[in-house]
């Protein structure tokens, strides 16, 4: 069956394009973490095929495999061939999706999160009250004080440990008007995509994003309507999920009728950019989602444009920047947030070494595969040690965390800081 589900699903063309040259693998974090050829690129590629091709049966290794992959895509940038790497594992999963016969207790947990959770922003506001009673009642500490959280593995302990305070209200409720004015003369009118874990755990950093776009000179629209991008979806093989929220947001920031569509988390901004491959057999979207995908820029590609640096405060502290896999390899944005760095008065810009390389966090990855993630982590810390920074900046909120969880692991707090770009930003950006 999941020989058959291969075939439908994978575009056999971009599979043929490897050349099996090899230059994936030492860009791959886990080959280098195993050692093994069907740990990399170029062994699942030469796996997925030979099952296609009949050459194999797809078995339990075969999904581990698939499944081990981090989706972090820096095997695209070194691929001499142009090989979309990305698609092919989302394809694959979607496949295995298709014919996997999970226990009971998984198909409710995904069922729960990815049909009736993460599409619905009114339940995840729902769920950020929950959170924030438990943040501000008094019952986190208790249940700290107490030790109920010892029977939790230990990522799950670290996570809870560093969880940002959470919010009770979308961004939309948070402004009065739909339309947030630029600053000045406007230059761009642009949509906000919010986003769904952003707009509840991290709703200040959207609440100076929108304010910076507007001192850029942007007229900022709050799109109403908008749902989650449908990345987590596509990278645990729910593409099907995943295009209905396509649509969705192709038609609500086409009827906006922006000139950007502006995204501030690297693995939101790099599924809303390939839009135009997800629904490119759909007739009916094709058009306004090419029209859509062209219109996707990260925050810090208009704020390197339009922002000017000598009005900013002067911040003399070391900074350190963490690249956001999806950010740098699906949205091709990587000079521009360490430009902003480097542009803001008395601080002293770091360099990481291997910054570039995946930190583990992959979406829900760190919660999947907690071995590999928390391997990555560590030697990621003994990185960002080094660099004696104050200050560790990152542009998504998953790598956030995972930052975040990373310096409490290696026993930085108090040190060392991990803080989302924008906010940075906005700290030596005076209000207006």
């Amino acid at each position: 069956m999941l020989k058959e589900a291969l075939v439908k699903k994978l575009d056999y063309e971009e599979l043929s394009n490897c050349m099996r040259c090899g230059f994936c693998q030492p860009a791959c974090p886990t080959f280098r973490e195993t050692g093994y050829e069907a740990a990399s690129p170029r062994g699942r590629i030469a796996l997925m095929k030979a099952v296609a091709d009949g050459v194999m049966e797809p078995d339990k290794d075969f999904v581990d495999q698939m499944n081990l992959c981090l989706g972090c895509r820096a095997c695209e940038p070194v691929c001499p061939a142009g090989v979309s790497y990305g698609q092919l594992i989302e394809q694959t999963r979607e496949a295995i999706e298709d014919v996997q016969q999970h226990p009971w207790w998984v198909k409710a947990v995904r069922r729960l999160a990815f049909v009736h959770l993460f599409p619905e922003q009114k339940r995840l506001q729902q769920l950020g009250r929950l959170l924030r009673f438990y943040q501000r009642s008094g019952l986190q500490k208790a249940v700290r004080k107490l030790g109920l959280l010892f029977w939790l593995p230990r990522h799950l302990r670290e996570m809870e440990a560093i969880m940002p305070e959470a919010s009770a209200r979308s961004l939309a409720d948070e402004w009065q008007a739909a339309v947030i004015p630029a600053i000045g003369e406007r230059k761009y009118r642009v949509g906000m995509f919010s986003g769904c874990i952003m707009d509840v755990l991290f709703q200040e950093t959207n609440r100076n994003t929108v304010r910076l776009l507007a001192e850029a000179g942007c007229e900022v629209v709050i799109v109403p309507g908008q749902v989650c991008c449908g990345a987590l979806h596509a990278h645990s093989g729910e593409r099907g999920i995943a295009r209905k929220l396509a649509r969705i947001n192709v038609a609500v920031f086409h009827e906006a009728n922006v000139d950007m569509i502006i995204s501030n988390a690297g693995g939101c901004g790099a599924m809303l950019k390939e839009y135009d491959h997800l629904l490119a057999d759909d007739a009916e979207m094709r058009e306004q989602a090419d029209w859509f995908a062209a219109r996707v820029k990260d925050i810090s590609e208009v704020l390197g444009e339009q922002m000017d640096a000598q009005k900013w405060q002067s911040l003399p502290q070391r900074i350190t920047y963490q690249s956001s896999c999806h950010l740098r390899n699906g949205m091709k944005v990587s000079n521009e947030p360490v430009q902003l760095v480097k542009n803001i008065p008395g601080a002293t810009y770091v360099p990481l070494f291997e910054g570039e390389r995946c930190c583990g966090s992959a979406g829900i990855y760190n919660l999947l595969q907690p071995e590999m993630a928390s391997g990555l982590l560590d030697e990621k810390m003994g990185h960002v040690a080094k660099t004696q920074a104050d200050i560790l900046v990152t542009s998504n909120p998953g790598c956030l965390l995972q930052m975040k969880a990373g310096i409490h692991r290696a026993g930085l707090d108090g040190r060392m800081e991990a803080v989302h770009l924008v906010d940075l930003l906005a700290r030596v950006s005076p209000k207006e």
